[in-house]
C-alpha cells in the first residue's frame, strides 16, 4: 500500500512537471512570435494580435513617471514603421533570451532579453494568462539599457 501511494505521487509530480514544461514552452513561443517577430522584427499584425490579450498595456517609467502604452497603439505604431522603414534586416534583427520563465497556474511571468547582434537592448518582464488553451501576454514593464 506504501509502495503504491509513493509511486502515484511519483506519477502525479511527473505528469506536473511535463504540464509545466510543455507551458513554458508556449509562453516562449507566444512571446517569440507576438513580440520578438511581431514587434520588433515587424513580421506581421497578426502575430502581435494572436499573442498580446486585447486589453494589454505597457507600462513605463520616464523622469519618475509612469506612463501606461496600449496595445492597439503599439500596433499602430509597427503599421507605421512598416510603412516608413519596411522589413528588418539581417543586421537590425532582435533576438531573445528567456532566463526566467515562472508560471503560477494560469498566470506567468517571463523575463526576457532582448539583443540586436551582441547588443543587448532591453530586459522586459511580460505578463500572461492562460486563456483557455493559449497563453496572452497582458502587460509588461521593462529596462532599456544604456547605450
Amino acid at each position: 500500500m506504501k509502495k503504491t501511494v509513493l509511486l502515484m505521487l511519483g506519477l502525479l509530480a511527473m505528469i506536473a512537471v511535463s504540464g509545466n514544461e510543455n507551458d513554458e514552452k508556449l509562453i516562449r513561443e507566444t512571446i517569440q512570435s507576438a513580440y520578438v517577430d511581431g514587434i520588433h522584427n515587424r513580421q506581421g499584425i497578426d502575430k502581435i494580435e494572436q499573442g498580446f490579450h486585447p486589453a494589454f498595456e505597457m507600462l513605463g517609467l520616464r523622469n519618475g513617471m509612469l506612463s501606461k502604452f496600449p496595445i492597439a497603439k503599439w500596433i499602430e505604431s509597427v503599421k507605421k514603421a512598416m510603412q516608413e522603414q519596411g522589413e528588418v534586416t539581417a543586421e537590425n534583427l532582435v533576438t531573445a533570451k528567456f532566463p526566467l520563465i515562472d508560471i503560477s497556474g494560469d498566470a506567468a511571468v517571463a523575463k526576457v532579453e532582448l539583443f540586436r547582434g551582441d547588443k543587448q537592448l532591453f530586459a522586459d518582464y511580460m505578463f500572461l494568462y492562460k486563456v483557455g488553451d493559449e497563453w496572452r501576454i497582458v502587460s509588461k514593464i521593462y529596462y532599456r539599457i544604456p547605450n
